[in-house]
């Protein structure tokens, strides 16, 4: 899936065994909370996202879809984030019809990204937010925030050994 789809824009600016940190471009991301954690919900957020892109907006325009997907843990619910086209500002999308689908400016951001196939469920998911902690932590970077996963792959159509995920997690800029 990913291959066919327009991904965020990075440079790499370190690389370390098993993960690199990268430096991400500004973005406009279309954002959606759903209650509970673990990726509860994950079916109906990524529905109404799915909306808004393919014309539940008040152009009913619709808009590329990009990859990855990607998710986290927000108090006790999840946010699901769809990067828009990089053709977009702000301004220039339309509005999503589903008043619980937000547009957010994303200010670029430094990220350590920890790349992994398979399943990427909130129990493999955890420990690969663990290990990549705890790689960070042992290369003397700081993280600054929670971290994300990122799907780029259809979870119901890809194989889990031919899926590719990556776990994201905020560090502070070295």
């Amino acid at each position: 899936m990913a291959g066919e789809y327009e991904e965020p824009k990075y440079e790499v600016i370190s690389t370390f065994p098993g993960f690199e940190v990268r430096r991400y471009a500004d973005s406009v991301q279309a954002r959606v909370r759903t209650e509970g954690k673990n990726w509860r919900g994950s079916t109906v957020g990524f529905r109404r996202i799915a909306g808004y892109i393919f014309g539940r907006n008040d152009r009913e325009q619709m808009i590329a879809m990009t990859a990855p997907v990607h998710m986290w843990n927000d108090g006790e619910g999840t946010i699901m984030a769809f990067t828009m086209p990089f053709e977009y500002s702000l301004e220039d999308l339309p509005s999503p019809d589903d008043k619980g689908v937000h547009l957010v400016k994303y200010s670029g951001c430094t990220l350590a990204a920890l790349p992994f196939s398979g399943l990427s469920g909130p129990r493999r998911s955890d420990r690969m937010k663990t290990k990549l902690s705890r790689m960070v932590l042992e290369n003397g970077l700081a993280p600054s925030g929670p971290a994300m996963l990122a799907v780029y792959d259809n979870p119901t159509s890809t194989l889990p050994f031919l899926r590719r995920n990556e776990i994201l997690l905020p560090v502070e800029d070295h």
